[in-house]
């Protein structure tokens, strides 16, 4: 792609280079094209006239040419005293957009694709989500996985949510317990007051915002280059029902984390023991509860102290012996003493 920057296409959506036209006109009339054809005339990605497709991403969908209207006339209408030139040059450009659109039969293909939108970059994801912020007017739910949020990461939001807050929005999160440690979330929630309320589970689901119950966002790749805006009621629906179901079980950030009623096991090493005995590794383990692998090692290790085991196997046994898997107790089960807890040479459960 070197030498076809967008240096080389010095244009904006109303009037099109010629490659440009040529393709985007294309991708209109058969509903999309191959990604490689618009690998020479990356202006048409930068103007978000071109998109992935979210069912096949070595394709791309073109923007509806109504949509394309509706975002000029948004960006004009914010300087109309020198824009009148550019109405007038983005009028001519529907048109000739809307000749291409009438050539379509809108299909229920059309309408998810409207539905479910593909951000590619985090330009394109910025913008994106500064648009529903100001679109919002009730209500803000969000899933923030991870550990202790870095300070980067409250402070690049901050200016959309003290936004919200000034226009009484509410707002509520849910954080992995592992951020209660971090003081920067704790500013964050000072300085945020009652328009927001946190709270924390030992594991969350990837990151979800949702604006209004109308608009959700989810990441689309490992490392949140690309997302997807998802309007879809039923996907919408479903998404805030999920999210329910997760507050009901979590926390308030205001109070403490119950005890585990087991001697010399903390919460968190519960957790952990846990998502053991359901087999994962180490590795997944951390990423789940949002630690660092040697932090989570280091549970490991003091588990194996404590529950007396001197293998990865034992301290299995010794985690179903001391109700530490998950699994549901019957009822005339009686207490189970922990290997170790009471000190050297204390007998083993059965």
């Amino acid at each position: 792609m070197a030498g076809h920057g967008a240096e080389e296409h010095p244009h904006g959506a109303d009037r099109l280079c010629g490659a440009g036209e040529r393709v985007y006109s294309r991708a209109v009339r058969r509903g999309r094209v191959p990604r490689r054809d618009a690998e020479p005339v990356p202006c048409l990605l930068e103007l978000a006239l071109l998109h992935p497709d979210p069912d096949d991403m070595d394709f791309l969908v073109p923007t509806a040419p109504q949509e394309v209207m509706t975002r000029l006339l948004r960006g004009m209408y914010d300087e109309v005293s020198d824009s009148h030139r550019r109405v007038g040059s983005a009028v001519a450009a529907f048109e000739r957009y809307a000749g291409l659109g009438r050539q379509v039969q809108l299909s229920s293909a059309a309408g998810e694709g409207t539905a479910i939108r593909v951000l590619d970059g985090l330009s394109r994801i910025q913008a994106a989500m500064d648009e529903a912020t100001e679109a919002c007017t009730t209500e803000v739910l969000t899933v923030q996985p991870g550990g202790i949020r870095r300070e980067h990461e409250l402070t690049e939001g901050l200016h959309r949510a003290l936004a919200l807050r000034g226009r009484g929005v509410r707002m509520r999160d849910l954080y992995t317990h592992v951020a209660r440690h971090g003081q920067g979330l704790l500013n964050y929630l000072e300085l945020m007051g009652d328009a927001v309320e946190a709270r924390t589970l030992d594991e969350v689901i990837d990151r979800l915002i949702l604006f209004d119950r109308t608009v959700a966002f989810v990441p689309a790749n490992a490392d949140r280059t690309m997302a997807l805006e998802l309007r879809h009621p039923a996907l919408v629906e479903y998404l805030v029902t999920v999210f329910e179901r997760l507050w009901r079980l979590a926390i308030p950030l205001t109070a403490p984390l119950p005890d585990t009623g087991i001697e010399g096991i903390s919460h968190r090493e519960q957790s952990i023991a846990a998502l053991l005995a359901e087999g994962h590794q180490d590795a997944v383990i951390a990423e789940r509860l949002g630690i660092s692998v040697r932090t989570c090692r280091a549970h490991i290790a003091r588990l194996s102290e404590t529950l007396g085991a001197a293998s990865r196997t034992q301290l299995g046994v010794r985690i179903a012996q001391a109700g530490l898997d998950g699994a549901p107790r019957t009822a005339g089960a009686g207490a189970v003493s922990v290997p170790g807890a009471a000190g050297p040479g204390s007998p083993t459960g059965r």
